[in-house]
């Protein structure tokens, strides 16, 4: 089959970018918002720590898909790609006029519908993980490249929206030479939160419009096909023999092997190398890296950065942030196959 032109090809890889990026750009969002919003919302700097358990329960979300792929098993990943999307951009469109809204409870004010919302954007990102994937099934391997490119964006472009914004200040006027100090002068961010999340919004709106061009570009898949097969209106060319086994490894995470399409058993040798030595080695770094990552570090950031101030807090969050896609476009270039690096890695990170 002909190689489609090029203008569709880069056309494709766009889109594809900007459908990845609506996956975790709402839950990025609020975190490299929080600086912002703390000195507003009533749990103050406990705050991280409601929201670290919130994305937690957002695995829930999950079950959720199961059910879905159980009950109704023809019906694809359109339906609830356009539901994660749906919540993720009424969610975040929710937030700009209610995020300091605040409400009593048992004689106590809590801001409810924040924390309402974010586990709403929760549910939605964490159920993005495992329904944006099955789609790009039927795309050429090269295009899984451009996802997980837009997935960085995801939390790459709302830190350069944090920078941008700045956090607020307090600045005291030298004293004059006979008589006592004024008041100390606030200086507010660029732009209040509001905006930051209806920006936000129109990132996922992008995203959104985005997965409704792929569906008009690419062509439906006929439904005596597997899920997992490639797309036939795209295909990149005859590759070498080289370039064949490496999109034939990249592939094979998202389609069945023809023995499991079969519904014939036999023994799965990466069955076999998940159970040895160094499979359980790096199983544990993952565990690891996951929880410090989403859940201990960030819950204890706000206390840790309290003694210096929210500029610093700020600026631990985006810069923190940040630090995530552009080290996943270093490994785009750079690949650590060897287990004793990833032991290396994850002890850097631990201190």
């Amino acid at each position: 089959m002909a190689a489609p032109p090029l203008d569709r090809l880069v056309l494709t890889h766009l889109l594809v970018a900007l459908f990845g990026m609506g996956s975790w750009a709402a839950v990025n969002g609020i975190w490299v918002e929080l600086p912002v919003v703390v000195k507003d919302l009533p749990e103050g700097w406990s705050l991280p720590s409601y929201l670290s358990v919130l994305v937690a329960l957002g695995n829930l979300g999950l079950l959720v898909v199961t059910l879905w792929r159980r009950l109704a098993p023809s019906k694809g990943e359109r339906v609830p790609i356009q539901v994660v999307q749906g919540l993720s951009m009424v969610g975040t469109a929710l937030l700009a006029p209610l995020w300091h809204h605040v409400t009593p409870v048992a004689g106590q004010p809590h801001s409810v519908a924040f924390l309402t919302l974010a586990l709403v954007l929760a549910l939605a990102c964490c159920a993005s993980n495992v329904t944006f994937l099955p789609f790009l099934s039927h795309l050429p391997p090269p295009f899984l490249r451009s996802f997980f490119l837009g997935q960085g964006l995801s939390a790459l472009l709302p830190c350069i929206l944090a920078l941008v914004q700045g956090v607020g200040r307090l600045e005291c006027l030298p004293p004059p030479a006979n008589g006592t100090p004024g008041p100390p002068i606030n200086f507010p961010e660029r732009f209040p939160a509001s905006t930051f999340f209806w920006v936000l919004t129109a990132l996922l709106i992008t995203s959104a419009a985005a997965f409704q061009g792929l569906l008009l570009l690419l062509p439906p898949s006929p439904p005596s096909l597997p899920a997992g097969g490639p797309g036939p209106g795209l295909r990149v060319g005859t590759p070498g023999a080289e370039e064949e086994e490496e999109e034939e490894e990249e592939v094979s995470p998202l389609q069945e092997s023809p023995s499991q399409a079969a519904g014939t058993l036999g023994p799965d040798p990466k069955t076999s190398q998940l159970f040895s030595a160094r499979g359980a080695c790096l199983l544990g770094l993952l565990a690891v890296t996951n929880a410090l990552t989403n859940g201990v570090l960030p819950a204890v950031q706000s206390f840790s950065c309290l003694p210096y101030g929210r500029l610093a807090y700020h600026l631990a969050v985006v810069l923190g942030s940040s630090a995530n896609p552009l080290a996943c476009f270093l490994a785009m270039g750079i690949l650590c196959r060897c287990c004793r690096g990833c032991c290396v890695q994850v002890c850097f990170h631990m201190s």
